[in-house]
């Protein structure tokens, strides 16, 4: 079955995706891990990606396309996908059905200040690069990673202005894409505003029930 998993940064879409990959198989494609493994190996479509990225540029749509029609094409997603990060807009979510339609659309609804509360409290490691985070997961010294000790920082994106930017463009950009899916009735609405453990039972039963042939 194909799933996209929709919802604005910090939604948790990455980290639902890695739980429901390890409870039905279905492989987990990001967009960063497409434009990552095309750059790696070389590809013809990879190497373009490259020198628009080392030059500061944007990738636009048309490529991000086709980059993502041929990572779907490989035989590990026959039988299926989960796909978060992609679409982004109406353009790219129309290109995405006629390459292979979805079948569902997870859409994670989460409020602004949850938002903000989740991505500002957030802590990298600029050693090992774990994340942690100053309510959810915090580390026993504030300043240290918990795993190699190294020193923690927030990213220039997880300041709260940062954040609240963002979500404003995600409002404006790609909320719309919300309307599309619910006009082709693929949409399915799932509480993300819990805890992950919380979010990831609310998760799996919906998904349960897709995947057994039953709309929640």
């Amino acid at each position: 079955m194909r799933f996209v998993f929709f919802g604005p940064p910090g939604a948790g879409k990455g980290t639902m995706a890695v739980e429901a990959t390890k409870a039905y198989g279905i492989p987990h494609i990001s967009s960063g891990e497409m434009f990552r493994a095309a750059i790696h190996e070389a590809t013809p479509l990879g190497l373009k990606v490259r020198d628009i990225i080392g030059k500061g540029g944007l990738v636009p749509d048309g490529l991000t396309i086709d980059l993502v029609g041929e990572r779907l094409s490989r035989p590990d997603l026959a039988g299926g996908w989960i796909l978060d990060g992609f679409p982004r807009t109406i353009s790219q979510a129309r290109s995405l059905s006629a390459l292979q339609p979805e079948d569902y659309v997870i859409s994670f609804e989460v409020d602004d200040g949850t938002i903000v509360e989740r991505l500002s409290g957030r802590r990298m490691c600029r050693a090992c690069g774990r994340s942690y985070h100053i309510t959810f997961c915090p580390t026993r010294d504030p300043a240290r990673c918990d795993a190699c000790g190294g020193e923690l920082y927030i990213r220039e994106d997880d300041s709260a202005e940062s954040v609240r930017n963002r979500l404003v463009s995600y409002r404006a950009q790609t909320e719309p894409l919300k309307d599309f899916y619910a006009a082709r009735d693929t949409l399915v609405p799932v509480d993300a505003s819990g805890a992950a453990p919380e979010a990831w039972a609310v998760l799996r039963d919906v998904m349960d029930r897709l995947l057994d042939g039953e709309r929640p």
